[in-house]
């Protein structure tokens, strides 16, 4: 990836330790550790891979850093780094992207996250709780460290927009676990899960990442559709992953998402034809050894072509949404190939 991703990655990485320090003082020392497990920072295992990708703050910095070389120049800045003024903001979303996962292990009983054991299993759910609490406040400490660079209108809007994302995702999180035990659900039940869950927290760092490269109104909201659209298809992509993708790429079971009953879009898809698939799927748990019938019979059924088509669409339409927002530089090419990467991954 370009030279430009690279030098943000390690500011973020900066920022997110600085952000997560707050919490490392002689009465709090187990607690930061508990943080910085999490983070993949510490502990067994430590290293990029329990880190993740950071995807989500490399996004919110490359649109920040992409904006027509024109506006910047308007509002006299004019520094090819100062991108790095935004870096409180990319640390913050990846804070909320990982309150989110410390509480989604404990909602969904996951022991593992990226290979090694979650922070409720290492140190009980009342601590991973209290985690994922902390980990949602230092993100809002982190947004506010803009007023440092930015002027205090443009630090309440991009506050309002992580909070207005923070209940979405919650939003999102409600309507996944409320439809695990209803089989009466459609496609048009599936949008606003996806959008919540998905969707909202990478159009916030399009949206964010562009106000503070001081984009108009019009070219903000062509990233933010950019950053939801981009959403939509890779989660699409996801639930087509989670029944036939190669188990040695995603590294996760091809079994686990129709044995564990997930309403992903192929499924609900095949279950509006009212077919054999559906016939079985009302009937009960898909054990292992029916897995591979069951995924053949939602396939002839049209499911994975479906989904493959939504996949296609979401996809033109967020390049379309990306070409809109006309990123410029170095930056910009660096968002078209992470763009690109994330919307026809393997994995």
């Amino acid at each position: 990836m370009a030279t430009i991703a690279q030098s943000m990655l390690e500011a973020i990485e900066s920022e997110l330790q600085r952000q997560v320090g707050r919490l490392d003082q002689p009465r709090t020392q187990q607690f930061h550790e508990m943080l910085t497990y999490h983070m993949g920072w510490t502990g067994e295992g430590a290293g990029s891979l329990a880190a993740g990708k950071r995807i989500r703050p490399l996004l919110t910095l490359l649109s920040t850093a992409s904006v027509n070389n024109e506006e910047r120049v308007s509002n006299n800045i004019v520094n090819l780094n100062y991108w790095l003024r935004a870096k409180s903001a990319a640390a913050s979303i990846e804070l909320i992207h990982n309150f989110s996962l410390v509480h989604d292990d404990i909602q969904d009983n996951s022991d593992l996250r990226r290979g090694r054991r979650t922070v409720w299993v290492k140190w009980g759910v009342p601590m991973a709780i209290n985690v994922g609490d902390a980990m949602f406040v230092i993100a809002n400490q982190a947004i506010l460290d803009l007023v440092e660079y930015y002027p205090a209108d443009m630090v309440v809007k991009a506050a309002r927009i992580l909070n207005d994302c923070c209940l979405d995702l919650t939003r999102g999180q409600f309507l996944d676990m409320s439809y695990e035990e209803r089989d009466d659900l459609t496609l048009e039940d599936y949008w606003p899960m996806i959008g919540g869950k998905t969707s909202a927290l990478l159009s916030a760092c399009t949206h964010i990442g562009s106000l503070l490269g001081y984009a108009k109104d019009k070219q903000q909201e062509a990233y933010r559709l950019f950053g939801y659209h981009l959403g939509l298809a890779f989660q699409v992509q996801d639930d087509l992953l989670g029944i036939w993708g190669n188990e040695s790429l995603t590294g996760k079971s091809v079994a686990s998402d129709l044995v564990e009953g997930k309403n992903s879009l192929p499924v609900l898809f095949a279950l509006g034809k009212n077919g054999k698939f559906a016939e079985r799927w009302r009937r009960g748990p898909i054990p292992l050894d029916e897995v591979r019938h069951v995924s053949t019979l939602l396939e002839d059924e049209g499911g994975r072509s479906f989904a493959e088509t939504v996949a296609e669409e979401e996809t033109q339409k967020a390049l379309g949404y990306l070409k809109q927002a006309n990123p410029c530089g170095e930056a910009g090419e660096a968002m078209l190939e992470l763009a690109n990467m994330l919307l026809k991954r393997k994995q």
